[in-house]
C-alpha cells in the first residue's frame, strides 16, 4: 500500500466483456515494468528487451550485415536491430500486418509458404549473417499440440539459417519449455559451433519460453 492507502498495483474489474484470463492479463500488461519501459523507450513491444538481452550475453547483433526477423510482428525486435547495427538490412516476415519501419522491409504472408524463403533472400540482397525468428504457433490450448506447432516453425527457421546463412553466422529461435527437441538440436550442433539455450530476464518467470542460439555456422560443403 502507498502512503494515500492506494495498492500501487492496478487492478481490472471483471465486466460482462471480459474473461477471468483475459482480466489477468490486462493486469500483468497494466503491472509490468518491461511494458512500461517499452513504452518510454519507444519499442513496439516487451519483448525488444529479450533481444537486448540475448545480445548483451552472446554479442549477436553488432557487426551485423544483412539479418532475417521471422515473426516480426509488431516489430520490437527488428527495432532493435536498427538501434544497434543501423547500417544492416533487415527483413521481416509475419502472417500478421505490421507497421512500417525506417530501413525494414517487411512481408506479410506465411513463412511456411513455399515463395517465403526466396522473396526474404531476394530482398536481402545477400547471405544473412543472423537470423532471428520469435515465431509462435497459434495456441489451441492443447499443450502437446500446442508444442508440436510451435517447435515445427522453429525447425523451419532453423533449416532456412542452415540453407541460407553466411559462414560464422547466427540463428536465435524461441522455443517452449523442454528445449529443443533432439533432431533439431542435432541439426544445430552439425552445423553450427556453439549451440546454447537461455531464458533472459524479460521472459516472465511463468512463461514456458526459452531460447536457442547458434552462433558460428559453419557453412555449406
Amino acid at each position: 500500500m502507498t502512503r494515500s492507502g492506494r495498492n500501487p498495483d492496478r487492478r481490472v474489474k471483471t465486466g460482462k466483456k471480459r474473461t477471468a484470463s483475459q482480466v489477468r492479463w490486462l493486469e500483468r500488461q497494466l503491472n509490468d515494468p518491461y511494458v512500461k519501459k517499452a513504452k518510454s523507450d519507444g519499442y513496439r513491444s516487451r519483448a525488444a528487451y529479450k533481444l537486448i538481452e540475448l545480445d548483451d550475453r552472446f554479442g549477436l547483433i553488432r557487426g551485423a550485415k544483412r539479418v532475417v526477423d521471422l515473426g516480426i510482428a509488431p516489430g520490437g525486435w527488428s527495432q532493435v536491430v536498427r538501434a544497434k547495427a543501423p547500417k544492416a538490412e533487415v527483413v521481416g516476415i509475419d502472417l500478421l500486418p505490421v507497421e512500417p519501419i525506417e530501413g525494414v522491409t517487411i512481408f506479410e504472408m506465411d513463412f511456411m509458404d513455399d515463395a517465403a524463403p526466396a522473396a526474404l533472400e531476394e530482398a536481402l540482397g545477400g547471405a544473412p549473417d543472423l537470423v532471428l525468428s520469435d515465431m509462435a504457433a497459434n495456441t489451441v490450448g492443447h499443450k502437446q499440440t500446442d508444442h508440436l506447432r510451435t517447435m515445427a516453425l522453429v525447425e523451419a527457421g532453423a533449416w532456412f539459417a542452415v540453407e541460407t546463412l553466411e559462414k560464422g553466422g547466427a540463428f536465435v529461435a524461441k522455443v517452449l519449455a523442454g528445449g529443443t527437441d533432439s533432431e533439431l538440436l542435432a541439426l544445430l550442433k552439425q552445423h553450427f559451433n556453439t549451440v546454447k539455450h537461455a531464458k533472459p530476464p524479460a521472459s516472465r518467470k511463468g512463461s514456458s519460453e526459452w531460447y536457442v542460439v547458434a552462433q558460428g555456422f559453419k557453412g555449406r560443403s
